[in-house]
C-alpha cells in the first residue's frame, strides 16, 4: 500500500464528514506523534477536505440499500464523495466497501 501512496499523485480527498473518526483511530491506534504529523499535512494541503453537502441525499440512500450490511454514515459518506469525485476508496475495510465496489461504483485499493 505505501508504494500506492507514493506512486499516486493524489489529491487524496477526506470527507470532512468523518475527519473525527479518522483523527480518533489515528490518535488510538498509531499514537499522539501520527496525529500530529496528520494535522500537520492537512494544513500543508496534502488531502483535500471535502464538506460532503452534495453527498447528504446519497449517503441517506446508500445507508438505506446496505442496511443489511449495516453501512453506517462514515462509510456511506467516503462512498458518496468516492462516487462524485471519480476516485478511489483507499480502505482496509473490505468488509463494507468491496460489496459496493462489486456493483461497480467506486475502486478499492489496495486490491485484495
Amino acid at each position: 500500500m505505501q508504494t500506492l501512496l507514493f506512486n499516486d499523485p493524489g489529491p487524496f480527498i477526506v470527507p470532512m464528514g468523518i475527519l473525527g473518526e479518522i483523527t480518533y483511530l489515528i490518535e488510538k491506534r498509531l499514537g499522539h506523534h501520527v496525529l500530529e504529523a496528520f494535522i500537520e499535512d492537512l494544513a500543508a494541503g496534502s488531502f483535500q477536505l471535502d464538506c460532503g453537502e452534495p453527498d447528504l441525499s446519497r449517503i441517506s440512500q446508500l445507508i438505506k440499500r446496505y442496511a443489511d450490511l449495516p453501512l453506517g454514515y462514515a462509510d456511506a459518506a467516503v462512498i458518496a464523495c468516492a462516487e462524485r469525485s471519480g476516485k478511489k476508496v483507499l480502505t482496509l475495510d473490505f468488509k463494507h466497501f468491496s460489496v459496493v465496489e462489486r456493483e461497480g461504483k467506486i475502486e478499492v485499493l489496495p486490491q485484495r
